[in-house]
């Protein structure tokens, strides 16, 4: 950690709102990135990430130095994303919004932005599939490049239940991909085989 990062929580953690400004404006990126892979909403992100730094700046005090403090400050995110989702299918709320892709007019390349655009779609709905916890460990671990040891503190999970909670992760969405895939095929199918009326 940098030498300023490290003045920045000890000052935050004396309550210097400055310092905890700053921590904010390094890790609002990450922190919003995640919520959003959890939520697949960007307003839904947004209001989470915002969730996440109160939370934080609430519990500097409490915060240990020894852990560190991306970890400490993703688990906020994640936790507070996986209560969310947990609302969300306790209530029955639609989840049939599309996610929010941002395809800017001046890329230098539109079918490559169009490309990843929709990779990234993809991906999204392979992670709805997974229950909330494992969506976490699925984002943790791919996106954030988190250890075992590092979900398993951030989530408080053993590390085996990591593992094969992450193994069980990646199988659901394997089968979600090849079904996803199949039924491509099959609408290129049905779509081939119509036979369109002449224009006159």
């Amino acid at each position: 950690m940098q030498e300023d990062e490290e003045l920045w929580i000890a000052m935050a953690q004396r309550g210097d709102p400055q310092a905890f400004t700053n921590l904010v404006e390094t890790y609002q990126s990450p922190v919003y990135n995640l919520c959003y892979r959890m939520l697949n909403n960007a307003d839904d992100a947004e209001d989470a990430a915002q969730e996440t730094f109160l939370r934080a700046y609430k519990s500097m005090k409490r915060y240990d130095n020894a852990r560190p403090f991306p970890t400490w400050l993703l688990s906020i995110a994640a936790h507070y994303c996986i209560d969310q989702i947990r609302k969300r299918r306790m209530t029955l709320v639609s989840m049939d919004e599309s996610p929010h892709i941002d395809i800017t007019d001046d890329t230098p390349d539109p079918e490559t932005s169009l490309s990843r655009a929709e990779e990234q779609r993809r991906i999204q709905i392979l992670l709805e599939v997974l229950s909330p916890m494992d969506r976490a460990l699925v984002v943790m671990y791919y996106w954030y490049e988190f250890s075992y040891e590092e979900i398993s503190k951030a989530l408080d999970l053993s590390i085996s239940a990591v593992k094969s909670r992450l193994h069980r992760a990646r199988r659901s969405m394997a089968d979600e991909w090849e079904r996803s895939k199949q039924q491509i095929k099959f609408a290129a199918r049905e779509n081939h085989g119509k036979v369109q009326s002449p224009a006159f």
